[in-house]
């Protein structure tokens, strides 16, 4: 049998190039359609996320020579967000797109995977490495980002071994970008009936302290946050949809005494109140273990049965006259704010009590749905992570595992 082989980088790679310089592609470049432009947004996770994109021209991204990635390329934040890497899929939606002036791009020979080396470099140890020469002076950033990536080492398995390994690790996330393509869809059908029930049909007669009350979470202190404990979801969690809840902080279990009017539950929603993202709101996944909110982070209050009443508040907030709401009311400072009070106030669509109550019975199935899919996603997620570093040291062999 073949034997895993220690590599540098650099005899793994065909290519490897910068992006372009930020004089090269300003904002005016941008156009409706074309060549799609990269961003943060698009590099997270392990493969590239298509949501939402920039464009050029095609003849300006031919300008742009080697800063075009193309299919199964690998593209990695150099500046700003570190640690994003992610390979274009063989069924990307374009041929081709031009990446930032803060990534660069990689294209491998042979002797490894694209993919099998982004599941690597999302390891403990890939991301140690990764961000070995990282400056946190000023912005972050990698010093000579594509020299000192190409002298990092790697101990590869045979390419067979790669193949199984990256087809196990792929399936569970093609689990879990069909679930997400699921809720999508879901959520598409609950705004589209929210809109035809009572957007095109009321005016905003109301605020949203008629249907609910919001209070701010509890003011933990930086010294109780420990590795283990009961999770607490804070601003960062939010940012970044609080669906796996891996990114919480945690307290000691005797500070759910003292902070018990903030415990959340599976189907509760928490809404940013400080920051860049002012106004997101997550849905909590179903989940049996207590978890808290900390402060600036809101969490609304529906009653004795929230699961209930989450589809007419979750549509109401997802309005684009709602979220512009409170993008205005969290202005006029250095760093964005907004009370309960102003979340509370903001305007909305009150109409009767039993058509709210009809609008949610239609919608209910639709969010446990969605909530059963985001658990499962938990879950999937838990398991691709735990596989991840033990195929990728040869701690388990691929024979061994069954999904």
């Amino acid at each position: 049998m073949e034997e895993w082989k220690e590599y540098e980088l650099s005899e793994l790679i065909d290519e490897i190039s910068m992006g372009p310089f930020g004089s090269n592609i300003k904002v005016e470049c941008f156009t409706d359609s074309g060549v799609p432009v990269l961003n943060g947004s698009n590099l997270v996770g392990l493969k590239l996320n298509e949501d939402k994109f920039n464009y050029v021209t095609e003849e300006k991204a031919a300008s742009l020579g080697k800063s075009n990635a193309y299919r199964n390329d690998i593209v990695i934040t150099h500046r700003g967000t570190l640690g994003q890497i992610v390979y274009i899929p063989q069924d990307s939606k374009y041929e081709h797109y031009v990446i930032s002036q803060s990534q660069f791009r990689v294209k491998c020979n042979q002797k490894v995977l694209p993919e099998y080396l982004v599941y690597y470099f999302h390891t403990r140890i890939g991301q140690h490495q990764l961000l070995s020469n990282a400056s946190q002076v000023g912005v972050p950033a990698l010093a000579r980002p594509t020299t000192t990536f190409q002298k990092l080492r790697i101990v590869l398995p045979p390419l067979a071994n790669q193949q199984k390994i990256a087809r196990i690790l792929s399936s569970l996330d093609d689990k879990i970008e069909l679930n997400n393509k699921i809720n999508a869809n879901l959520e598409e059908q609950a705004q589209a009936l929210f809109k035809n029930w009572f957007v095109d049909k009321y005016d905003k007669d109301g605020v949203i302290g008629d249907y609910c009350t919001v209070k701010s979470g509890f003011a933990f202190k930086s010294a109780w946050w420990q590795d283990k404990g009961i999770k607490v979801i804070r601003i960062g969690d939010i940012e970044q949809g609080c669906l796996s809840l891996e990114t919480c902080a945690h307290v000691t279990n005797d500070k759910t005494d003292i902070a018990k009017d903030f415990l959340v539950h599976g189907g509760d929603l928490v809404i940013a109140m400080t920051g860049a993202t002012i106004g997101k709101f997550s849905m909590i996944p179903k989940t049996q273990e207590p978890i808290l909110v900390n402060q600036r982070v809101g969490k609304f209050f529906l009653g004795d049965n929230p699961i209930e009443k989450v589809p007419f508040i979750y549509c109401t907030l997802k309005q684009e006259e709602v979220i512009t709401e409170f993008i205005n009311r969290g202005q006029g400072s250095a760093q964005p704010n907004i009370s309960t009070g102003d979340i509370l106030s903001i305007p909305c669509w009150i109409p009767s009590d039993n058509e709210i109550d009809n609008f949610n019975k239609t919608i209910q199935p639709m969010f446990e749905t969605i909530i059963s899919n985001q658990e499962e996603n938990r879950k999937l997620s838990g398991l691709r992570d735990s596989l991840l570093p033990k195929l990728m040291s040869d701690e388990i062999e691929v024979g061994e595992v069954i999904i």
